[in-house]
């Protein structure tokens, strides 16, 4: 085996992810973000493996990512789609109990194994929810608000201990939709 192989595969898999990002309809910030590539070969491999290849049903999104936590907040359907990302995104070891710790979150910097690590969180949450109302750019942001810690939180609700995702300001015990419905005994 020669020295510069790891290179090449190394590589690879750089642009494997980015084909990866691509198809969930990543903007090319984030996809620069998570693999290292340049604008312009995201958009090579855009044009070159998606586009030329008639797979214009990819769309493009221009523009910044979301940054607003209180998407994930707005109705109870969102802050369940929230819930099961983020219960999903702890079994694939996205987030551990140490990522959610407020007061030293360790330094989650995106790498390509993380990175495909969160398209396989993002394809088991699309799987689960049938009509998921977070899409791939929403799902990247809501995993660093998750970890950083600084305007959503994980926690359980006070009856059932299910997983919810809560504004980090609240004053409120959680509670989840399902316990809040049921009258007290």
């Amino acid at each position: 085996m020669r020295i510069s192989d790891d290179r090449y595969s190394r590589d690879r898999l750089r642009l494997d992810l980015a084909l990866r990002f691509i198809h969930h309809e990543a903007r090319t910030h984030t996809i620069r973000a998570w693999t290292g590539l340049t604008d312009d070969r995201i958009r090579k491999l855009y044009r070159t493996y998606l586009f030329e290849a008639g797979g214009a049903s990819v769309a493009r999104h221009r523009g910044k990512s979301p940054r607003q936590a209180a998407f994930f907040t707005r109705s109870s359907r969102m802050r369940r789609d929230s819930a099961v990302f983020a219960s999903v995104s702890s079994l694939f070891g996205l987030i551990t109990r140490q990522s959610i710790v407020v007061d030293c979150p360790p330094k989650h910097t995106p790498t390509v194994a993380r990175g495909a690590l969160l398209c396989e969180t993002f394809e088991a949450y699309c799987a689960l929810m049938g009509d998921p109302q977070i899409s791939f750019e929403h799902a990247v942001f809501l995993l660093g608000a998750l970890i950083s810690g600084d305007e959503l939180r994980v926690v359980h609700c006070r009856d059932c201990t299910s997983v919810l995702v809560t504004d980090r300001l609240a004053l409120r015990v959680p509670v989840c939709s399902e316990c809040s419905a049921t009258p007290p005994p």
